[in-house]
C-alpha cells in the first residue's frame, strides 16, 4: 500500500494562516481527509496548462498541488490554497 503525506510549502501556509479560522479548519480537515484515502489523486483535478500540478476542491477554496513520488512515500506538496476567483492567476 502506498503512503501518501503532505507538504505545505511556505506560500501554502501563508495562505492558510490568512483564511477565516473556520474555513482553515475545514480545509485543514478536508486535506487530511484526503490523504488518508488510499487514492487522493482520485478525488482531484489535473490542471491543464500548469504542467504536472493537481487541485482538491474544497467549497469555493482551491488547493493546488503538485506530487513528488519517492519510492514507497508520496508527497502531496502543497502549493497554494485560495478563493477560486484567485488561484489561477
Amino acid at each position: 500500500m502506498e503512503v501518501f503525506r503532505l507538504h505545505l510549502t511556505q506560500d501554502a501556509e501563508d495562505d492558510l494562516a490568512n483564511l477565516d479560522q473556520t474555513i482553515a479548519s475545514r480545509i485543514a480537515d478536508k486535506l487530511q481527509w484526503f490523504v488518508s484515502q488510499e487514492n487522493p489523486l482520485y478525488f482531484s483535478r489535473r490542471l491543464s496548462g500548469f504542467l504536472g500540478k493537481y487541485r482538491f476542491r474544497v467549497g469555493d477554496y482551491r488547493i493546488i498541488f503538485k506530487v513528488d513520488y519517492r519510492g514507497t512515500i508520496t508527497i502531496l506538496v502543497i502549493l497554494r490554497i485560495r478563493h477560486r476567483r484567485e488561484v489561477y492567476d
